[in-house]
């Protein structure tokens, strides 16, 4: 069995090489700043080659991105890029040829933004910046660079390259600089490019406002297929491994009267498959009419996939927790393939459409539902078994080397995430990667789970943070997630956002804070009705209470001083901190607000008008940290930077302002370029610092 919770011994000839980044990087102590904490190098994506013992993948270190590369079996690290400024440029989409000869990726944007990606200059500097497609020859060893572009892939031939330049579909060969052209015209936008297998046919999306249709455009003829165009969102094409036919999922159009602002809204949709000669479709696959059976809304959405000759796979929250399901493609018997009370949040298949490999908050532990592990479920048969265990947090599994090896990122309370490698043969993980913090000389604190019952009876999951040996200075803090469709573990997070978060919890831990980091509803993890609860978001903020709850839960802990409670967030944990502090100061004394939402009302469409906009207003407004500023008594501290791209700066303005004509005690920190994810090294310290300086400064009286 895997465990990715102990990772020695690992291979020295890899450590040797791999020094050089985490060199003086490996070991905390009480005497550690922030600024060197936060240089921890954080490991991205990883990827590897389908049919090769070859893998690569991203490092920020200090905000100098790059590429690494590594061949089994003796894992020795190569960096093949030189981006060794922080000029605040993020690496993305990067992706392997199926033969390991090939590494692509895009440098530019911000690619966690809520709209589409544009060039971003968090920097500052003073040439305007760029989203840019590279391509790297392993065996060369030489860096390509295709040009402007975004989100490319691999065509089948191995030689070329698909991507999207200002809505249009473009190709280029990969070991040619600016050699890109556009492949052909289309109205609309152009996504979600999927070639045929034999590479012939190029099947797309066309997304045109409310609308949008499949098309296929094809080396051999002039004009474009349509798919079964209507009166419906068609997207997520998939070919059938014989590349005769296209499966597809249908939803309703945008737009036309709404029912209700204020009450569940139901969203249906299909699976169809066209014959690709034809173009003619016929349903396959209906939701259910049920609230679980909604479209989903998790990463991939559906996830449609057809692998398998004979099965095509998707996503659904049917049973009441998001699982893989299979669709037979000849008699359209739907079976599950995972069951049980866990998130299936990351999939990949092998190369025979056999198996598929995920990640789960699924394990042998009675606390396994915060951690994540691998699992296998085979694809004919339904079987499934879980293959890691431990305190480890295991994510973002893919088979390669002819599905000898199952790669992966793993994390532990101690240890950040980096690359590991789980041998199919021998049942045995090889680490890719030395543990950044060993458990016997860092001063990292074990999480320790509790439980926050709120006011109406919800229970939410929650991790404590206690100070080391004991010493506590009195003072606690919430600390609220974004997103909300977040969940925190026990241990390090993969994502790069709340990487940083876990960071600033165990540094304040290690001041002598109590942290306790909620995982309130709306939150992933916990199924369906915990995600969709009754009164939530901007119709009650219904999950505020458990932020309560947990303010509530602190002053009653032993050591806890109950005058020096605080909390904190960024995103949605701002709106959250907001809240506290604009409903209960006599609970939370001081807050930090990083790029929170404050208003969130919104102005009637006059041409889609709902019978109940009046109360949907009404509930908006009460919803809103603003309407409550009258009772905001504590003080706090606004973090925003004004090219965010997730919440607008004016929501910042406004609370500012409102607080400011009150005489509330408010502070500010504003970074002019930046964005919703701190891209910038200088700027993601600036931050954090100010963070913990603020809480010191009003909540403990530390100087």
């Amino acid at each position: 069995m895997l465990s990715c919770f102990n990772l020695k011994p690992f291979n020295r000839c890899f450590l040797l090489c791999i020094m050089f980044v985490f060199c003086a990087k490996s070991t905390f102590s009480q005497s550690i700043s922030l600024r060197e904490l936060l240089a921890t190098p954080y490991v991205g994506k990883i990827v590897a080659a389908s049919k090769a013992n070859r893998l690569a993948f991203a490092v920020n270190d200090s905000g100098h991105r790059n590429i690494y590369y590594v061949q089994g079996p003796a894992y020795k690290m190569h960096k093949i890029t030189a981006f060794d400024s922080d000029d605040a440029q993020e690496i993305s989409s990067l992706a392997m040829s199926a033969d390991g000869k090939w590494v692509i990726f895009v440098r530019g944007g911000d690619h966690g933004a809520n709209t589409a990606p544009v060039a971003t200059n968090s920097a500052s500097l003073v040439k305007a910046t760029s989203i840019e497609i590279y391509s790297y020859n392993v065996e060369e060893n030489r860096l390509y660079t295709i040009g402007l572009g975004n989100y490319p892939s691999f065509h089948p031939d191995g030689k070329h390259i698909t991507y999207s330049r200002s809505g249009q579909v473009w190709t280029a060969p990969l070991d040619k600089d600016n050699g890109g052209k556009q492949l052909f015209h289309v109205r609309g936008i152009a996504s979600n490019m999927q070639w045929s297998p034999d590479g012939s046919k190029l099947a797309f999306v066309a997304k045109r406002g409310d609308y949008s249709f499949i098309g296929i455009f094809s080396t051999m003829s002039n004009r474009i297929k349509w798919i079964s165009p209507s009166f419906y969102t068609d997207a997520f094409p998939q070919w059938s491994p014989k590349g005769d036919k296209l499966a597809f999922v249908r939803r309703e159009a945008v737009g036309g009267p709404l029912d209700s602002l204020t009450s569940f809204s139901y969203q249906p949709w299909s699976i169809r498959i066209a014959d690709v000669s034809t173009g003619e479709s016929k349903e396959i696959y209906k939701a259910a009419t049920k609230r679980e059976a909604t479209f989903p809304r998790i990463a991939g959405q559906v996830n449609l996939q057809w692998k398998h000759a004979d099965y095509i796979t998707f996503m659904s929250y049917e049973d009441g927790w998001p699982h893989l399901y299979r669709l037979d493609s000849r008699n359209n018997k739907v079976q599950q393939l995972t069951k049980g009370t866990f998130e299936v949040n990351d999939f990949a298949y092998n190369n025979a459409g056999t198996k598929i490999v995920f990640a789960a908050n699924n394990g042998l532990d009675t606390y396994d539902f915060e951690r994540s592990h691998i699992g296998v479920v085979d694809v004919e048969s339904t079987a499934m078994s879980m293959i890691s265990n431990g305190e480890g947090i295991e994510m973002a599994p893919f088979y390669f080397n002819n599905d000898n090896l199952i790669g992966f990122r793993s994390s532990t309370y101690n240890s950040p995430p980096q690359p590991n490698i789980y041998d199919m043969a021998s049942k045995k993980n090889i680490a890719v990667g030395n543990a950044l913090f060993d458990d016997k000389d860092n001063d990292f604190v074990r999480p320790e789970q509790v439980f926050i019952t709120a006011e109406d009876g919800i229970k939410s999951s929650a991790q404590l943070f206690k100070p080391r040996n004991g010493k506590s200075n009195g003072a606690a803090l919430v600390y609220i997630h974004g997103g909300p469709r977040r969940q925190m573990y026990l241990g390090w997070h993969h994502s790069d956002y709340y990487f940083n978060d876990y960071i600033v919890n165990q540094y304040l831990a290690q001041l002598g804070y109590t942290v306790l980091s909620i995982n309130y509803r709306m939150g992933t993890g916990y199924g369906f009705d915990f995600q969709h609860p009754d009164s939530s978001g901007n119709l009650g903020a219904s999950e505020y209470l458990d932020v309560l709850a947990a303010g509530k839960w602190l002053q009653q802990q032993k050591g806890i001083d109950p005058a020096k409670v605080g909390l904190f967030g960024g995103s949605y944990g701002g709106y959250l901190t907001a809240m506290g502090l604009a409903k209960n100061s006599d609970i939370f004394k001081v807050g930090v607000d990083i790029h929170g939402v404050h208003n969130r009302q919104r102005k009637q469409n006059p041409d889609f008008y709902a019978p109940d906009f009046e109360l949907a207003s009404r509930l908006n407004w009460d919803s809103s940290p603003s309407r409550w500023v009258d009772s905001w008594q504590s003080p706090v501290l606004l973090i925003h930077a004004d090219d965010d791209q997730n919440v607008a700066f004016s929501q910042s303005i406004d609370l500012y302002k409102r607080l400011k004509s009150r005489n509330i005690a408010v502070e500010a920190l504003v970074i002019p370029d930046e964005n919703h994810h701190w891209q910038m090294f200088e700027n993601l310290v600036n931050v954090k610092e100010a963070t913990v300086e603020f809480l010191n400064r009003k909540l403990h009286n530390n100087k």
